[in-house]
């Protein structure tokens, strides 16, 4: 006898920051299962609530006060918020380095004891390509951008460590509709999959502080999810359908960092203010 899988019991409210971003919109809908109340926070403008489901409260995650407020009545947290491309170090300072600051303080302070942190491939991103890496390989951020989630990684250790505040540290790859270059034909992560290692993350217990790497069952992965196996995070989805279209693009050249580094292009970007 075949059973249907169901969604777990939901929270009463989960917290969702980023979520005027490109994955934000995206989970502003599928996160809406797994909560009585989904708290929608952004910088940036947002969609009205479309029902009493929803909660939309702006927030600038480099003001202390405000982001404590944020977070108060919360029972978990996924953190997407703060600056998603590579810029100058002070545009990242202030969302990225303080807010996950902010954000854990006021965890700490309101008792939420899971979060959800939207890391990234960048974290170690000047590994060379084909390299095989696990949550234990040494970190070579390629960027401001990628030391800020190197940082908020070390928060969220901490954190445990100090206060027993459990988070997973999702390392995403490159989650679009579909992957755009030859790179992503290996860091590529499904919409469908990427909820599904959300929802895991969300309902494991005893993860401490786990580090994924966030790629579906692509075809040639550089990553290991070894020590993120409790998770039970199976991908459903793989880059290889798009093989053909991705092949048409022209070669890109041997010592072009989007064809030498995992980290791609955020390994030439910069520098800033000279």
């Amino acid at each position: 006898m075949t059973t249907t899988p169901t969604t777990p019991v939901p929270f009463n409210r989960l917290l969702l920051t980023g979520a005027a971003g490109g994955l934000g919109n995206v989970l502003r809908e599928r996160l809406r299962p797994y909560a009585h109340v989904l708290r929608l926070s952004d910088i940036a403008s947002m969609a009205p609530a479309t029902d009493a489901c929803e909660e939309v409260q702006p927030c600038d995650l480099a003001d202390k006060h405000a982001v404590h407020h944020l977070v108060e009545g919360v029972d978990a947290i996924l953190h997407f918020g703060g600056v998603s491309v590579e810029r100058s170090f002070e545009e990242v300072l202030g969302a990225n380095i303080c807010g996950v600051f902010h954000l854990y303080e006021a965890a700490r302070r309101h008792g939420v004891k899971r979060v959800i942190f939207a890391s990234s491939n960048h974290v170690i991103g000047f590994h060379k390509q084909g390299e095989k890496l696990d949550a234990h390989s040494p970190r070579r951020p390629d960027s401001y951008y990628g030391l800020s989630k190197s940082y908020g990684e070390d928060m969220a250790s901490f954190y445990f460590d100090r206060y027993g505040i459990e988070t997973v540290s999702i390392r995403i790859g490159s989650s679009f509709p579909e992957p755009q270059n030859r790179r992503m034909m290996h860091t590529w992560l499904s919409f469908d999959d990427l909820t599904q290692l959300l929802e895991r993350a969300l309902y494991t217990p005893n993860v401490g502080h786990t580090v994924v790497y966030g790629m579906s069952d692509n075809l040639d992965t550089w990553w290991d999810n070894r020590y993120a196996a409790h998770l039970g995070f199976v991908p459903k989805d793989s880059a290889e359908v798009f093989r053909a279209q991705i092949e048409t693009q022209p070669p890109v050249a041997a010592d072009d960092p989007a064809k030498v580094y995992q980290g791609g292009a955020f390994c030439a970007a910069g520098p800033f203010g000279d």
